[in-house]
């Protein structure tokens, strides 16, 4: 009976221990694996901040990479940049263009600028960007040669599944290029043309006469 009381106790003094490392280890397992959105979001970048650079103090509308790391992205969400034409929206797969702040040698397959359409300085633009790539991206302004970007009008977001891609980002990529067919024709292999030997007239002309000729002379002497 002792024996048992023993194991008993030392049992019961064991059993808060194990409580908290299954808590632990429950809690450590729910934050690893975020729990799946139950709809697609529209991040506002910056918050009502927007995406904005004071040129006069070289300072950022907010703290862009504080706002992206308190948020969560997946596929088939949008960035919503609320900015004006004196900022530009660089959207990058390449960490060495993003760390440069210039897209001068940056690829076309994984490097985008988008436009709002405008040449006109300070006119006010919203951007959407949808997010249809997992993993990590890099985003930046590459106005005033970059000097934005470097003074902090940048972030990089890891985009997650989440949801898949919705029906309307979930396009087939467009067949590859095909070059036309011409449109000149083939030349045709030359055509000779026999002509048949021309026939002199005037010659077979004079002789016709002089045949006549003859034969009323030989008439008229027999």
């Amino acid at each position: 009976m002792a024996a048992k009381a023993k194991v008993l106790r030392s049992l019961l003094l064991l059993l808060p221990i194990m409580i908290n490392v299954a808590s632990t280890a429950a809690a450590t397992a729910g934050a690893s694996t975020p729990a799946t959105p139950s709809s697609y979001i529209n991040h506002t970048v910056g918050g009502v901040a927007g995406w904005s650079f004071n040129s006069t103090t070289n300072k950022t509308s907010t703290d862009f990479s504080a706002w992206a790391a308190n948020q969560t992205f997946n596929l088939g969400d949008y960035l919503i940049f609320n900015t004006n034409t004196n900022q530009t929206v660089i959207q990058t797969y390449n960490e060495t263009t993003y760390r440069n702040c210039t897209m001068d040698d940056a690829s076309d397959t994984d490097t985008f600028e988008y436009q709002g359409g405008s040449n006109d300085f300070g006119e006010p633009l919203t951007i959407a960007v949808p997010l249809t790539i997992e993993g990590l991206q890099y985003y930046f302004s590459d106005a005033d040669d970059g000097l934005q970007c470097l003074n902090g009008m940048a972030f990089e977001i890891t985009v997650r599944h989440g949801l898949g891609l919705p029906p309307s980002l979930n396009q087939p990529p467009p067949p590859p290029y095909v070059e036309p067919p011409s449109t000149i024709e083939e030349q045709s292999p030359p055509v000779t043309i026999i002509s048949s030997p021309r026939s002199d007239g005037m010659r077979n002309g004079v002789h016709f006469p002089f045949m006549v000729l003859i034969i009323c002379l030989v008439l008229y002497l027999f």
